[in-house]
């Protein structure tokens, strides 16, 4: 029998978020056509593109794992600059997979996805995805992790993220990457990263409490930098 553990999409903000209104909204169709067909799922693992008004970035980790490939971990960790925008779609997804393991022989499937991503403007119409997806196939007894994590930086005016920040984060890119190689069960890897995610987490607020203010262009936005963290754990065990 298979045990599922869906954890849906939590949300962590730097402050209460009562003056972020209009940052969350429809997308332009363009944007969202865009980002239906770029990227089939389990396919390139990350897309970008980025025009004058309208970015769409994309990050995606699978795996497969089978009686041939009874071990299978890949993760991706990706950052996206925007600066500027009027509307930006952004997805991540981690999605894993066990199929046909014998009970005698179990599989293991860990896939994991951190998606960082910073935008600048006052009313920024933003299109947000962020999944984890785990599947048994006549699997019984595999362990099958899938974790999504995704942070969106959001300030009025355009920043980059330090040069020390950024070290911090491909040391927490290389922790993540370390995980590979470890034998340990599926909860231990989730509880991992979630220690992970909440290094991340931390690297972003301090970036953000160092982030240009500007003035409110309208009561519905805000000056202030918002740092938002989506978290989706699917785990099948």
């Amino acid at each position: 029998m298979n045990h599922r553990a869906s954890y849906r999409s939590s949300i962590v903000r730097r402050e209460a978020v009562s003056r972020k209104a209009k940052r969350c909204g429809l997308l332009t169709t363009v944007c969202l056509a865009a980002l239906t067909v770029a990227v089939p799922a389990g396919a390139a693992p990350s897309l970008s593109h980025i025009s004058r008004d309208v970015a769409v970035v994309a990050n995606r980790a699978y795996t497969h794992a089978n009686r041939a490939h009874p071990d299978r971990y890949q993760d991706t960790f990706a950052i996206h600059e925007l600066g500027s925008v009027v509307g930006a779609g952004v997805d991540n997804r981690a999605t894993a997979v066990s199929a046909g393991c014998s009970p005698l022989r179990p599989c293991r499937s860990v896939a994991l996805s951190f998606q960082i991503v910073t935008m600048a403007g006052a009313d920024v119409h933003l299109n947000a995805t962020n999944l984890g997806h785990a599947v048994n196939d006549h699997c019984t007894g595999c362990q099958t992790l899938a974790g999504a994590y995704q942070f969106i930086v959001s300030t009025p005016q355009p920043f980059s993220l330090s040069t020390r920040a950024k070290g911090q984060l491909d040391a927490i890119h290389r922790q993540l990457d370390d995980l590979r190689a470890s034998q340990e069960p599926t909860s231990v890897i989730h509880d991992r990263a979630d220690a992970l995610a909440a290094e991340v987490l931390a690297v972003l607020n301090r970036e953000a409490a160092a982030a240009p203010r500007g003035p409110a262009v309208s009561p519905r936005s805000s000056s202030e930098p918002v740092v938002t963290m989506h978290r989706h754990f699917d785990q099948l065990r």
